[in-house]
């Protein structure tokens, strides 16, 4: 699990571009090269967080995330519940990647031909991430146009959802103490996290 977080760190991390990219493999493909030098000319590990939280954050469609890692309990939960999970999961995603992002000396990314219909509204773009001393890395994102913009729902890594994933643990927490707790327990590892 910690392998699988750390490798889906790594791909948040490589997809970020412009808020107008009409084309899903176009912002995967030109962006993750923008990253690639970015990683390489920054030395500063937290500027390079930062800079790269600073461009990810606006290209993930959070909401569609947690309600998908949540499942089910999703429909009933309130507005509310639904808002805190979301900043809560979000936080937890962030913290997670701006961790694990430094350790990988990625080498190059190779990004593969979207095969969707022209207007579709739903894609999966498949890249392949040379990481050194490793064998490459299968990193794939699920995206949907929103409002004309690609957003990035779910990141596939060697073959594992993230969203899929989480929802075992989410789904675990809830039966034992409903949506309020799995609010709860993702605010305490977010606190955890920061050392609070």
């Amino acid at each position: 699990m910690k392998k699988l977080i750390s490798l889906f760190a790594l791909g948040l991390a490589l997809l970020t571009g412009a808020a107008h990219a009409n084309d899903a493999e176009t912002l995967v493909r030109n962006t993750s090269n923008d990253v690639l030098e970015l990683m390489k000319k920054e030395k500063n590990d937290k500027k390079l967080r930062e800079q790269i939280e600073q461009r990810t954050l606006p290209y993930f469609d959070f909401t569609r995330m947690t309600g998908l890692a949540v499942g089910l309990p999703w429909r009933s939960a309130t507005d509310a519940q639904k808002s805190q999970l979301t900043d809560e999961f979000k936080t937890l995603l962030i913290r997670t990647y701006s961790s694990t992002l430094t350790s990988y000396k990625v080498q190059g990314i190779e990004v593969k031909p979207v095969k969707a219909e022209a207007n579709s509204t739903d894609v999966t773009v498949l890249t392949d991430v040379s990481v050194s001393g490793q064998q490459p890395v299968a990193i794939n994102y699920k995206l949907r146009k929103v409002d004309q913009n690609w957003r990035v729902y779910d990141v596939v890594v060697g073959g594992v959802s993230l969203v899929t994933n989480y929802r075992g643990s989410f789904g675990d927490t809830i039966k034992q103490s409903g949506v309020d707790g799995l609010i709860k327990s993702l605010k305490d590892k977010n606190t955890t996290n920061t050392g609070k």
